[in-house]
C-alpha cells in the first residue's frame, strides 16, 4: 500500500557526539536557518516525523528543551518565505520579536514568520508540538498584518483556532488512510484553515482574496456539518440559516466542490455507518440503530444508499470486516 511521503528522525539512530548537530541541520530543512542552544546539547534527545504535503509541510515533534534563535544575518542568508504553525502538546516557553514578547502554554497555538528575528524558548521535559510550514505565496497578507498576527498566542479550545489544531492533530497522528496523490490535498486544505486563521485574528476579511473567503466559509460550513450530522433535520436551509447566506449561495459555494450539499452530506453519514458497522467494539450494535445514528431513520433507504456506495449490504459488510475478530 502506498503512504505519504515522510521523513523519521530519531536521535537513538545517530551516535551521541553528532545528535545536536544532526537536529540543527533537519530544523534548517524543514523550518528555516536557525541558531540553537540547549542544555542537554551533548546528549539531545528528540524524534521528528515531517510529511511532504506538496508546497506544505506538516510534522510532530518531541525534543527536550531548546532555544531557536533566528538573526537578521540568518534572514538575509537564507529566508524562504513561510510562516510556521506550531500547537503546544506538552510544555511552554516564550518568543521575543523586536515587537512583542509573548508567553505560550499548552494547547497554544504559536505563529511565527521565517522573516522576522526572533527568539523563542521551550520549557519542558520533554517539548511535543505538532507544526505545520505553509509558503507565504500562499497565504497572501500585507506586512503589517503579519505582524499583528506573528507571536500571537492562538487557543486551540475553541473556534478557528481548534479547527485548525484537529485537523492537524489527527494528520499528523495517523497518515494510513491516505495515499500520495492526496498529499496536495491535504495540503490545500490546512492552507485554506491557516487563511481562515489569520483572517479571524485580522477581524478583517478583505485582507485576504475573495476566493479565499470563499474557501474559508466552505470549511465552516462543512465543519458545522459534521457537527450535526446526528440530525436528521440537517438540511440545506438550516445550514444556509446558521451561516447567514441563501440557500442559493450554499449551494454554489458547493458546485465549487463538484458535489452537492445533499450528496456531500450523505456521504459522510454512509462514512461514519461504515466505521461503526466495521468497528469490532460495536459489533452487537443493531445496524438499524447505527443507521438512524447517523441520520438514516428508514432501513430500506440505508441499504440503498450503502449498497450504491459501496457495493454491497451493511450487513455483509460488518459479516466480512468484523469475520477475522470472532
Amino acid at each position: 500500500m502506498l503512504l505519504l511521503d515522510e521523513l523519521v528522525f530519531r536521535s537513538d539512530d545517530v551516535p551521541v557526539p553528532d545528535r545536536f548537530d544532526y537536529w540543527s541541520e533537519l530544523l534548517g530543512r524543514t523550518h528555516a536557518p536557525m541558531e540553537l542552544r540547549s542544555d542537554y546539547a551533548d546528549d539531545f534527545r528528540a524524534s521528528q516525523r515531517v510529511l511532504d504535503l506538496g508546497a506544505v509541510t506538516a510534522w510532530s515533534a518531541t525534543f527536550q528543551p531548546l532555544v531557536f534563535r533566528r538573526t537578521p544575518k540568518l534572514i538575509r542568508q537564507s529566508d524562504p518565505e513561510t510562516y510556521h504553525l506550531s500547537l503546544v502538546v506538552r510544555g511552554a516557553g516564550a518568543g521575543v520579536w523586536r515587537h512583542r514578547e509573548t508567553q505560550y502554554k499548552q494547547h497554544d497555538l504559536f505563529i511565527n514568520s521565517s522573516s522576522l528575528p526572533n527568539d523563542v524558548h521551550s520549557a519542558g521535559a520533554p517539548v511535543t508540538t505538532v507544526a505545520l510550514e505553509i509558503p507565504k505565496a500562499l497565504v497572501p497578507l500585507p506586512r503589517d498584518a503579519a505582524r499583528r498576527i506573528v507571536g500571537t498566542p492562538v487557543s486551540t479550545r475553541e473556534g478557528m483556532g481548534a479547527l485548525l489544531a484537529q485537523f492537524l492533530t489527527q494528520l499528523t497522528e495517523d497518515t494510513a488512510p491516505y495515499q500520495p496523490a492526496d498529499a496536495p490535498r491535504l495540503g490545500t486544505v490546512l492552507t485554506d484553515l491557516t487563511a481562515a486563521l489569520f483572517a479571524h485574528l485580522l477581524e478583517a476579511g478583505d485582507f485576504l482574496p475573495p476566493e479565499t473567503r470563499r474557501r474559508s466559509l466552505t470549511l465552516r460550513i462543512q465543519a458545522f456539518i459534521r457537527e450535526h450530522l446526528h440530525d436528521p433535520h440537517l438540511t440545506p436551509a438550516v445550514i444556509a440559516a446558521a451561516h447567514h447566506i441563501s440557500t442559493s449561495y450554499l449551494h454554489r459555494l458547493f458546485r465549487d466542490e463538484e458535489t452537492t450539499v445533499a450528496a456531500w452530506i450523505r456521504r459522510l453519514r454512509l462514512e461514519a455507518a461504515r466505521r461503526d458497522l466495521t468497528d469490532p467494539a460495536r459489533h452487537a450494535v443493531p445496524i438499524h440503530a447505527i443507521a438512524t445514528r447517523w441520520g438514516f431513520p428508514r432501513a430500506t433507504d440505508f441499504c440503498r444508499a450503502y449498497r450504491a456506495a459501496y457495493g454491497t449490504t451493511p450487513k455483509d459488510h460488518r459479516h466480512q470486516a468484523l469475520h477475522g475478530h470472532k
